[in-house]
C-alpha cells in the first residue's frame, strides 16, 4: 500500500473527518495508509516537511500565504474546514445582545502560541463591521490553557477559543459564547492540507486518494447522528466530557465547516486581504498563488462532478 505521512499543527475536533476516514477504513479502501501526528510546537510541521518526515502538513492557510514568494515554497491542495470553527467567549454577554462594538475598550485574550489566526480573523471581522480593532486591547502569544485559566481567574473581558474549549467553558458556567465565527464569519479555509511545492507531482496520486477519502468522510461526519460519533470522540479526547464533545460536534455539524474539500477562491482572497491588513504578508497572495486545484479537479471529473 502507498503511504502518506501528515504533521498537523493541532489535534482538534475540527479535524474529525480525517480521524473518521482512518477509523472507517476509507484510506485503506483506496490502497493508502495514513499516519498523522500533532506537532508541539506547531512549527514542527515545517521542519517535518523540510526533512521529508512528513509528506503533508495540516494547519492554517495563512502559513502558505505568509511564505508565498520566499524560498520555502508550499502548495495547498485541499481543505478540512470551510469556515472558522472558533468562538468569542465573554463573561455575561449572550449572542442575542453582542455586537463587535461591544469590544470597544475591552481586553480580549487571543491565544497565539499556536499561531496568529485567532487574533487576525477577529480583527478582520471587526474591520468588516466598521469597528476599529485598535480600540480593543488584545493580549496575545500565550497558550489556550494558560489564557483560559487566567480568564477564569478574572483576567480580560473576552477570550477567543476553538469551539470545543468554548463549549467546555459554557458547560462549566465560566463563560458565555457570544459569537460563533462559523455563524457570522462567512466562508474561509480555516484548516488546509499543504505540501512542499517541489514534491507535489511526486505525491499527486496519493493526494488524490487521500482527498477522495477525506471528502467521503466529511459527508459522513456531517450526516451522522452525534451519538454515532461519540465513541470516536471519546477515543480521541478521553479527558474531555462526552457531553461537551457531543455539543461542540453538533455546533460544527450545524455550520458549513465540513461541507466540502474544495477551497473557495473568494474566501481565500478575503483571508489573504485580512492578513495583509495585519501586515502579516508583504502583499496579499491570490488564490492561484497558493492553491493548486488539480487534486480536487481530478476527483470531481472522475465522479462526473462539475467545478
Amino acid at each position: 500500500m502507498a503511504h502518506l505521512a501528515i504533521s498537523a499543527t493541532a489535534h482538534g475536533l475540527n479535524y474529525l473527518p480525517e480521524y473518521y476516514a482512518d477509523h472507517a477504513g476509507l484510506f485503506a479502501d483506496r490502497g493508502l495508509t495514513v499516519t498523522a501526528k500533532a506537532c508541539d510546537p506547531w512549527t514542527g510541521v515545517l521542519d517535518d516537511l523540510a526533512s521529508g518526515a512528513a509528506d503533508v502538513a495540516l494547519g492554517g492557510i495563512w502559513v502558505p500565504g505568509m511564505y508565498h514568494g520566499t524560498p520555502r515554497e508550499l502548495t495547498v491542495f485541499t481543505q478540512l474546514n470551510h469556515q472558522f470553527p472558533k468562538a468569542l467567549v465573554t463573561r455575561t454577554t449572550s449572542d442575542r445582545t453582542f455586537t463587535w462594538s461591544s469590544l470597544h475598550g475591552a481586553v480580549v485574550l487571543a491565544p497565539g502560541i499556536g499561531g496568529s489566526a485567532p487574533y487576525a480573523i477577529t480583527a478582520g471581522m471587526m474591520r468588516e463591521s466598521g469597528v476599529d480593532p485598535a480600540d480593543t486591547t488584545f493580549l496575545r502569544d500565550l497558550s489556550t490553557p494558560m489564557f483560559v485559566e487566567l480568564f477564569e481567574s478574572g483576567l480580560g473581558d473576552a477570550i477567543i477559543l476553538d469551539i470545543t474549549t468554548a463549549q467546555s467553558m459554557s458547560d462549566r458556567g465560566t463563560g458565555c459564547i457570544a459569537v460563533e465565527y462559523a455563524k457570522v464569519g462567512g466562508l474561509g479555509p480555516n484548516s488546509v492540507y499543504y505540501c512542499r511545492s517541489d514534491r507535489f507531482d511526486e505525491l499527486q496520486d496519493r493526494l488524490v486518494d487521500f482527498t477522495s477519502a477525506l471528502g467521503e468522510a466529511m459527508a459522513a461526519v456531517n450526516q451522522a447522528p452525534v451519538a454515532e460519533l461519540e465513541p470516536l470522540l471519546v477515543e480521541h479526547w478521553p479527558s474531555m466530557s462526552p457531553a461537551t464533545l457531543s455539543a461542540a460536534c453538533g455546533r460544527i455539524q450545524s455550520s458549513r465547516t465540513w461541507e466540502t474539500p474544495r477551497i473557495d477562491p473568494a474566501a481565500t482572497d478575503r483571508w489573504m486581504r485580512i492578513l495583509a491588513e495585519e501586515s502579516m504578508v508583504h502583499t496579499a497572495p491570490s488564490f492561484d498563488d497558493i492553491v493548486d486545484t488539480r487534486i480536487i479537479d481530478s476527483i470531481e471529473m472522475a465522479v462526473g462532478g462539475t467545478r
